[in-house]
């Protein structure tokens, strides 16, 4: 038998068909996947969907012949994940649980507890690249540049990416569907990963309610002149760039500018107004030795990404734009690609108008 390598099976057809390249290949291949909720009386769905999920994964691994276990992270995730991200929602920020998530649960503690389960490496369905030059590893954007999901991967601690393997990097979504469908599994595999999987679960609502000790205080909802033209019923609940459901009217569309958690206010403004001409970002995580002062920065997952100038401090960078981008966020991420390797990113702290 080969090396040993668990394969982080979520129920969808990326992750399995990620398990069978490998077996194929003639990995020692074991099938991993995490329980994450840290309470069930107080999220009984978001319990019952990964009960569901584990017995579904369970039933995935049987019938691909591998062995299959199921690890409690759910006080790691609800330290490193959860409460962080309500801070965050309470500061009036917009965090990406994702990136947490991969950094310190998916890449952090599940690796360490495979490799006490004597396992070599930990393979994802992640559409992503791993390069080695001479004794470096470098993450790259994967073949199918449409599912490129390396913006979730940037804060990765480089440490560990010689651990890693990403089968699914030369292949396009097309092809894996193909690749499922050949196996005709009894299992139904679910075509397209979820985001921040838990919120559609038990809600950012009822997160803020556990975790936000109920600071949820109304105030004023004005323009960039600090004229009064609504009222908000929280500042968790908004974030920059939302359009819809902000109860006001006015001549043109108005957006999210900006949440002022000093003064606990929303300001709206226009389009136009909602474009920024750069940003800071902090706590800021390299993946190669010499990043350069120019770059293409994405500051969402669906963001074309856009040339920039950046200068580089201790643990923070200032992003500045070619042309202004449209609903620079805090609290979202920031990631850095030199062509098609990722140099690192960080968390948006600043738009700069």
């Amino acid at each position: 038998m080969g090396e040993k390598v668990a394969v982080a099976i979520s129920g969808g057809l990326d992750s399995t068909v990620a398990a069978l390249l490998l077996k194929e290949k003639g990995y020692n291949v074991f099938g991993v996947t995490m329980r994450l909720c840290p309470s069930r009386s107080r999220n009984e769905n978001w319990f019952l969907a990964e009960s569901e999920t584990i017995e579904k994964t369970s039933r995935i691994c049987e019938e691909l012949e591998i062995p299959h276990f199921t690890v409690d992270l759910s006080s790691q995730f609800e330290e490193y994940v959860l409460k962080p991200f309500v801070r965050e929602y309470i500061k009036g920020r917009t965090p990406n649980p994702c990136v947490l998530c991969n950094r310190h649960i998916k890449f952090g503690a599940l690796l360490k507890e495979i490799k006490e389960k004597g396992g070599s490496y930990l393979a994802t369905g992640h559409y992503a690249k791993l390069d080695r030059v001479g004794g470096r590893f470098f993450l790259k954007k994967p073949r199918d540049e449409r599912k490129n999901q390396t913006y979730f991967l940037y804060s990765i601690n480089r440490e560990v990416l010689p651990q890693i393997l990403f089968p699914l990097d030369s292949y396009t979504k097309e092809e894996v569907l193909k690749i499922a469908n050949n196996l005709q599994l009894k299992v139904t595999l679910e075509r397209e990963s979820q985001d921040a999987c838990f919120l559609h679960f038990c809600g950012r609502e009822n997160l803020l309610e556990q975790y936000g000790d109920n600071q949820f205080t109304p105030g004023d909802i004005t323009d960039m002149q600090g004229r009064l033209l609504g009222r908000h019923h929280g500042l968790p609940f908004y974030t920059v760039g939302q359009r819809k459901g902000l109860g006001i009217c006015g001549r043109v569309p108005l957006y999210v500018l900006a949440l002022d958690y000093s003064l606990n206010r929303v300001i709206v403004g226009t389009k136009e107004e909602l474009l920024g001409k750069g940003l800071i970002a902090e706590n800021i995580n390299l993946l190669v030795d010499n990043p350069p002062r120019r770059a293409i920065a994405k500051i969402r997952y669906q963001h074309k990404g856009a040339l920039c100038d950046i200068i580089w401090k201790d643990n923070e960078i200032l992003v500045y734009f070619d042309s202004p981008q449209e609903a620079i966020t805090p609290g979202q991420s920031v990631v850095l690609y030199d062509d098609d390797t990722v140099v690192g990113g960080g968390i948006i702290r600043e738009n700069l108008k």
